[in-house]
Parts: C-alpha cells; structure tokens; sequence
C-alpha cells in the first residue's frame, strides 16, 4: 500500500513511543532525510506520496530508531558546533558538552595564531577539525588508536577542508616519537569507570575502546598527563573533558603533572565539572 508523509509519520510516531523520548522528532527527522528535504517540508506536504524504495527505506530506519540505535549511526552524521561530522560505530557520537573544550580552544588559538595544537583520543576529529577550519594560521595535530577512527576523522578533514595531520598511536606517543612540541592539547578521552559501562546504555552501539577509562576512570588522563611535559612549549594550554563527578580527582592529577600551573575546572551550562584547564 502506498503511504502518504502523514501516514508514514504518524505510524512511525507509534513505533518510537516507547523507545524513545523524542520519537515524534526522531520521526520527523528520518522521514526528511529519507525524502532529502528540510522537516518543514514534511509539514506542507502531508499528501505526498512516498515511493515503494522510500517506504522501504523509512521503514528499516523506523526498525533501527526502535531498536535503541543512535540517531547519528543511523544518519551516518552528527552536529557539532558549527559543521556536521561523518559519524559511524567507529567513533563515538560528538557532544554537546564537548563544544565548551572547543571554545577554550578556539579562544586560545586566536591570541596565538601560529600555535601547535594536539587533538588526542581524535575519533571523528570534531576538535581538530573545527578548530584546525576556524583558526588556519595554526598547525593543527590529531592523534588516535583506532585506525578506523583516523579513517573517519581523514573524511571529515576532506568535507571541511581542514588541515589537519594525523597520527596513529598511543596518546602523546607519536608526538614524543617525533620530537613534535605543542602550545596546546585538547583531549576528549574515555571517562567512564569499567565497572560502570555494563549498565549503561551508550555501550550497546558506540565503542568501548572510546568509553573506558579503567578503575577510576581517570587511567587515560593520567597516563596523557604523564607524557604531556615532553611536548609542550612553555605557556602551553591543556583542556581535558572529564565526567561530572571527577573534578577534585582530576585537578590533583594535573596539578602534580604540572606543579607550576594554574588548574581550574571549568563548568559545563548545567553547572556540572566538565573541563580541566592546564594553564602554564
């Protein structure tokens, strides 16, 4: 039977109700990507006639959308600042919260405009990419584990026409490899405790290497801020996400790291501890 855009989505709205908060806008937002049209369009033209590989199409997103997947998996992109990113299960899905560490970046970046930055733990390059597009006179680094992360962050890097060098290894390795020296560091490394990640839902499709952050969760921050005096210039800025709970911890870490530096916890708009700034 062929379906109309109302009775597509009013289907679809049905479905995703108890899968999920937004499923009206989930909805909305498949259909138009579907149809490869702006959401208002699904509101002006609720007659329209879907075509059967359309149908089709909605039908096995509506099925991922219900089965808990992502928006952005199934999208195969994800927002962030002010681009859109190339997201696949290789990488973990850019946050809003993230963008706060990117500010600080992007600040620091326009009072050095020739500054050396690092993006460690890079996964879809988010960071270094938008940073690498906005702020051109700097030399821009990225660093991941995964080479498929790297793979999709090179993609991203194309998309925006970024400049961006990438690198695969551990943490600051291949920086310390190569006698590179940074005036800043940005990381956006896994947080949560291992013993925490069975419960939480976000493990079922974005990937454990990008969510594990051993014991305490803090394993990769320490470990990042035993390497980070070897490659950075003096008066170098650190910025390190963290999980609303790891503040205090956190903070003493850096601080014996960099004895000498101002560090502060930066807040995220919820008022919760989400960025350690290292200021040398």
């Amino acid at each position: 039977m062929t379906q109309t855009i109302q009775f597509a989505l009013r289907g679809a709205k049905n479905r995703l109700q108890s899968a999920s908060d937004s499923g009206s806008l989930d909805a909305h937002v498949l259909l138009a990507a579907v149809l490869g049209v702006e959401r208002a369009y699904l509101l002006a033209h609720p007659e329209q006639p879907l075509t059967h590989d359309q149908q089709i199409r909605y039908e096995a997103f509506i099925d991922r959308c219900a089965a808990g997947e992502p928006l952005a998996y199934i999208l195969g992109r994800r927002a962030f600042f002010d681009r859109e990113f190339i997201v696949t299960p290789d990488v973990l899905i850019p946050r809003p919260e993230t963008e706060h560490l990117l500010e600080a970046a992007l600040t620091f970046a326009h009072q050095h405009p020739l500054c050396v930055g690092v993006d460690v733990g890079t996964g879809s390059g988010a960071l270094a990419v938008t940073l690498a597009a906005l702020s051109p006179t700097a030399t821009i680094h990225a660093v991941d584990f995964s080479p498929a992360a790297l793979n999709i962050a090179r993609q991203n890097a194309i998309l925006h026409q970024a400049n961006v060098q990438f690198w695969e290894g551990d943490l600051l390795t291949p920086l310390v490899e190569r006698g590179i020296k940074v005036d800043l560091v940005m990381a956006n490394l896994p947080y949560i405790a291992s013993g925490d990640l069975p419960t939480l839902a976000v493990t079922r499709y974005e990937p454990r290497l990008a969510l594990d952050g051993g014991a305490d969760g803090l394993d990769l921050v320490q470990r990042l801020l035993q390497q980070a005096p070897a490659i950075c210039n003096p008066g170098a800025l650190l910025l390190l996400e963290i999980g609303a709970e790891q503040g205090a911890a956190a903070a003493a870490i850096a601080q014996s790291a960099f004895p000498d530096a101002a560090v502060t916890i930066l807040k995220d708009l919820a008022g919760l501890d989400r960025i350690i700034q290292i200021a040398q």
